[in-house]
């Protein structure tokens, strides 16, 4: 089983989800705000040391002071701009380990807070005028953001109430548009900005998928990021001719084919010098050094090669997110970016041993990959203002929206229960772990979720964590946060939208860069070096180095 935070391809162990539900800390005393538009209440002091952490009426757990934080260990840094195989945490020129951020988005109105389109601040109904594209990339460069990660799907939320209605009555996630036509625009306005695209294994053939990241990379200058997802949404399912989706395990089973045949497109097709260039000899590219990848799979046969030439990276980074246990082998063997959802610190540092764990397991460095967490930030120059501005919010929410959602992660219609009575057990085949999640969810008296509760305590910011402050106040708690689970970055997610992430850059990106602890300029290269100085291509423990010319899986030249 599986389990959703926030989004569908936010994935974490249902063991822990039990505990997202009843967790409630509040730090130096401050007033609760329990997000959903419950009453403030007092926390006991006893649970009280620094800042404010608010979320839904899931209050995150902070026990340790900013005096606790210990320094990063960096004597298992290793690897240069040369292709090494090993990374370590990423830190600043004096040593100090940096927080880094990536915007979530989608091509759509409503993303994963419901209702908030109406808001007067939210520009998401510009989403297919191409100006708040290219401007929300150039905001998000001036932040120093990592990328710009964009998600997907390609099935409409249709199980609430036996149809689409109540999706396009909220506006969630319909209509929407494709994200990888987005790219080259905003790439052509910025420099560094990466691009994190969602695009799934399960409706189109690798063949020409593999060409259009490579165009992409091209364009790009080596800025793409893919995020590897295998599908959830039985209506996706339907419009492609099937009944529903391939079970959980076989999903990633086809995946793996998936990236064995990119690999072998990307890595193996075209040796480094095939493009000789030899106008003399009317001669671009040497026959002799371009290979058919001769591929013969249960589920793809691809006999030719690569009709794109080598991009700056190859391989675009790959993004995945990922905690079931075959979850985390795919991640552990293809990953380099990982998003997790966690609702306590606790839970968090458990994920990312975890992670760490697989990676070595995998035969790679812990720090590989650079992991991501899920986080709503409502911030502001006073935490008054911020917490001013999250009832503001409230207003707008839609809890049928929010019901949408959940009937789509769950699987089930929620429009069919009574609305003041408990989910209780359900049987799903779409995310199974969020149904179990959402059965299993208790107020902080101990009760079970009612329907209601599931709309009210979600329709901000989803499943996922939601942190309310001032930016000095964001800042610490992101400081303790990393020093506490070792988590590389957070993937910020918006409420209204740029608002939200102009916002993050207004108050909280200066007080950490004055901290020494975020960038004030991006490093040089592609999106790959990047993320971790060591080059272009992907390290030779990566899963698609095996696949090169020469290598263990890829063509052999004598």
């Amino acid at each position: 089983m599986r389990l959703i935070a926030a989004y569908p391809f936010l994935l974490y162990d249902p063991v822990l989800i039990s505990v997202l539900f009843r967790c409630k800390t509040l730090h130096n005393g401050a007033q609760s705000l329990f997000p959903r538009g419950r009453a403030a209440r007092e926390w006991p002091a006893e649970a009280s040391n620094i800042g404010y952490v608010a979320r839904k009426g899931i209050i995150m757990s902070a026990t340790a002071s900013l005096g606790t934080i210990a320094p990063t260990d960096t004597a298992s840094i290793s690897g240069g701009d040369d292709g090494a195989s090993t990374s370590g945490p990423l830190l600043n020129a004096d040593g100090q380990r940096e927080i880094r951020f990536n915007a979530f988005d989608m091509n759509c109105i409503g993303h994963q807070t419901s209702g908030l389109w109406r808001h007067p601040d939210d520009h998401s109904r510009a989403y297919k005028d191409l100006d708040h594209w290219v401007n929300k990339a150039k905001l998000l460069e001036s932040g120093y953001f990592d990328a710009l990660f964009i998600a997907d799907v390609l099935g409409v939320y249709d199980l609430y109430g036996g149809n689409a209605d109540a999706a396009l009555r909220t506006a969630n996630q319909v209509p929407l548009n494709d994200p990888i036509l987005l790219t080259s625009a905003m790439a052509a306005v910025t420099k560094h900005l990466g691009f994190g695209i969602t695009a799934g294994t399960a409706y189109e053939h690798p063949y020409p998928f593999a060409r259009r990241m490579s165009t992409l990379d091209h364009l790009t200058k080596g800025r793409v990021g893919w995020n590897v997802v295998t599908g959830y949404l039985p209506s996706a399912a339907r419009n492609f001719g099937d009944t529903d989706q391939l079970k959980h395990d076989e999903r990633y089973d086809r995946a793996d084919e998936y990236l064995e045949v990119l690999y072998k497109l990307w890595e193996g097709s075209w040796q480094d010098d095939a493009v000789v260039e030899d106008r003399e000899h009317d001669v671009f590219a040497d026959p002799t050094k371009v290979h058919p990848i001769n591929h013969q799979g249960k589920y793809y046969r691809v006999p030719g090669i690569h009709v794109s030439e080598p991009s700056p990276q190859r391989t675009p980074v790959i993004f995945q997110a990922g905690a079931s246990p075959r979850g985390t082998q795919f991640a552990a063997e293809n990953a380099e970016a990982i998003f997790v959802a966690s609702p306590t610190e606790w839970q968090l540092k458990e994920t990312v041993t975890r992670i760490r764990k697989a990676l070595e397991d995998a035969g790679r460095s812990r720090y590989d990959a650079r992991i991501y967490a899920l986080l709503t930030v409502i911030t502001d120059a006073t935490h008054e203002k911020a917490e001013a501005k999250y009832q503001d919010y409230l207003h707008y929410a839609s809890s049928e929206g929010a019901l949408v959602l959940n009937s789509g992660w769950a699987g089930v219609d929620l429009q069919q229960f009574d609305p003041d009575a408990p989910l209780g057990e359900i049987k799903s085949n779409a995310i199974q772990s969020t149904a179990a999640s959402l059965a299993a969810a208790t107020g902080e008296d101990g009760s079970a979720w009612t329907i209601r509760d599931i709309a009210e305590r979600t329709k901000i910011g989803g499943l996922g964590p939601v942190y309310v402050g001032s930016g000095t106040e964001v800042a610490d708690y992101l400081q303790q946060l990393q020093a506490n689970t070792d988590v590389d970055g957070f993937n910020l997610a918006y409420v209204i939208n740029p608002g939200t992430w102009e916002d993050i850059i207004a108050y909280v990106v200066p007080v950490l860069q004055e901290r020494g602890v975020y960038p004030r300029s991006y490093r040089e290269g592609t999106l790959r070096n990047k993320l971790f100085g060591r080059g272009d291509r992907v390290p030779s423990n990566h899963r698609g180095a095996r696949y090169r010319v020469g290598g263990p899986l890829g063509p052999q030249v004598v």
